[in-house]
């Protein structure tokens, strides 16, 4: 399987976007501080996620989401989560049950 996915830093407040064929593995490396593009802004929370059987197609998505209207559409995908995620004064907005506000869409369906 292939993945694209979706990070929201607890620091920033910003996403991030990534491909990946190891969805756990990658995350650990993201929040150990061994991925360069996001080692300053942890923690980092998944948000969301996506996985294709293709590696092509998975390839596609994430340059396409990483475009302005790629960012638009997650944003307004993902609206109420962000705005909660926004809202909160804690470091640690995210409930320890991430998976709660993990949403998933794969090529199968």
């Amino acid at each position: 399987m292939y993945y694209i996915y979706i990070l929201y830093s607890l620091k920033d407040k910003k996403l991030y976007k990534g491909f990946t064929t190891d969805l756990n593995r990658r995350l650990k490396e993201h929040n150990s501080g061994k991925t360069t593009s996001t080692s300053y802004r942890r923690p980092l929370k998944l948000v969301y996620y996506e996985a294709y059987l293709i590696k092509k197609d998975a390839e596609f998505r994430e340059k396409y989401l990483k475009t302005s209207m790629g960012k638009r559409v997650v944003k307004k995908q993902l609206k109420y989560l962000l705005e909660y995620l926004h809202q909160s004064d804690t470091i640690s907005p995210v409930p320890k049950n991430t998976s709660t506000f993990v949403t998933k869409r794969s090529s199968l369906t």
